[in-house]
């Protein structure tokens, strides 16, 4: 017989609220930086792994800027000698045929030079170089790319756990993984505590929170499946304490996907994240590949696609999406500022003492006394 369960609350970005703190700090004493593994980012944001998001110089300036991008290996830049004829093929399809273009691109085979060729532009530009790969190219394709000179790498699936039961082949399994690979190892993603902590006792050196949150993934609505994001980030961040507290070796959480505002970003490191990966807004750069549009990795996939082509639009460059001066006042720009004076306004030195910060259930806090707000927009 069915246990009965009662049904827990969980919480998204536009429900919650930061309380200030009893101390304030000035924003340019803030440090914001993120560690994965030996390796220091200036600036807690992380590109996602989308071919419309990402490719190398797209990297290249991401880094320069302080952050990472993290190139997807299993996408068109390894496909293609010429990534740029698909992309703009992609971006300009109908909304009916686009999917079945992405699923054509998609079957022309991984080349091995393209791989390590990609790696190796990123890395002779002189910044950190992280790629992803999925749990079922990761032997195959992961030597390849360390041996380019590959500083992170990161192993994504719309979720990932510690253990996959299967008949018919033997699955990657994360600590053999960890312990062959002479870099940190990210994976993800996860939802939940006892998959976190799991994933943590394999060895990673950092985990992705999130599943289905992001603008271009669809697996909210395929499969029924995802818990929202605060929730789920304060869930692993318990694991990732506990873990720490159990072992003494800290292990680096990021909130991948949902987020568009620096708010949203300032409320992920509050409720545990260390750093955060975003998509969208990164694909209305100018310096990103997509023209304007991306996609989830999940949307090629020929029987079930998890992700769709959205369009976002060209209309900020890089440097002013992270470090202003913003022409927005949605929060839609100026990302650094934006956490540096939270943290400030939240009396948080740096991004752990931000984990610190109280979260409130506030479900009316884009509302409440924003009458004339709110009809300004129809």
């Amino acid at each position: 017989m069915r246990k009965r369960e009662e049904l827990r609350h969980t919480y998204g970005f536009d429900e919650v609220a930061l309380v200030p703190g009893d101390v304030t700090i000035n924003p340019d004493q803030t440090d914001i930086s993120l560690s994965i593994g030996e390796h220091k980012l200036d600036i807690p944001i992380l590109a996602s792994a989308m071919d419309g998001v990402v490719d190398p110089k797209f990297a290249i300036e991401l880094g320069r800027l302080g952050g990472l991008a993290v190139l997807n290996l299993d996408g068109v830049q390894a496909r293609y000698e010429n990534p740029d004829e698909i992309l703009q093929a992609i971006s300009e399809a109908s909304a009916e045929a686009v999917t079945s273009i992405i699923q054509r691109a998609y079957k022309e085979p991984i080349k091995e030079e393209l791989v390590a060729r990609r790696v190796k532009e990123i890395k002779d530009a002189g910044v950190v170089c992280a790629a992803s790969v999925t749990p079922a190219s990761a032997k195959k394709i992961s030597p390849i790319a360390v041996e380019a000179g590959l500083d992170i790498l990161v192993v994504a699936s719309t979720v990932t756990t510690a253990r996959h039961i299967s008949k018919s082949y033997r699955g990657l399994i994360f600590s053999e993984l960890c312990e062959q690979m002479p870099v940190p190892v990210v994976v993800g993603n996860c939802v939940s505590y006892s998959a976190a902590m799991e994933l943590m006792k394999a060895g990673i050196a950092g985990f992705l929170v999130g599943v289905g949150p992001g603008a271009a993934c669809t697996t909210r609505e395929v499969l029924g499946v995802g818990v929202p994001q605060v929730s789920a980030t304060m869930e692993c961040a318990a694991a990732r304490d506990d873990y720490l507290g159990e072992t003494g070796r800290y292990v680096t959480l990021i909130t991948d996907g949902g987020l568009r505002t620096g708010g949203d970003i300032c409320k992920s490191l509050a409720s545990g994240a260390d750093g955060v990966m975003m998509g969208s807004p990164f694909a209305r750069t100018s310096e990103a590949p997509g023209r304007g549009c991306h996609w989830g990795m999940a949307t090629p996939d020929m029987n079930l696609p998890r992700g769709t082509r959205i369009r976002v639009g060209v209309n900020v460059d890089l440097n002013q999406l992270l470090n202003g001066p913003t022409s927005m006042s949605d929060g839609t720009e100026n990302l650094v500022g934006a956490i540096k004076t939270c943290m400030g306004v939240c009396g948080a030195r740096d991004i752990k003492e931000m984990h610190s910060t109280e979260v409130v259930v506030a479900t009316s806090i884009k509302t409440e006394g924003k009458a004339w707000q709110i009809a300004g927009l129809h």
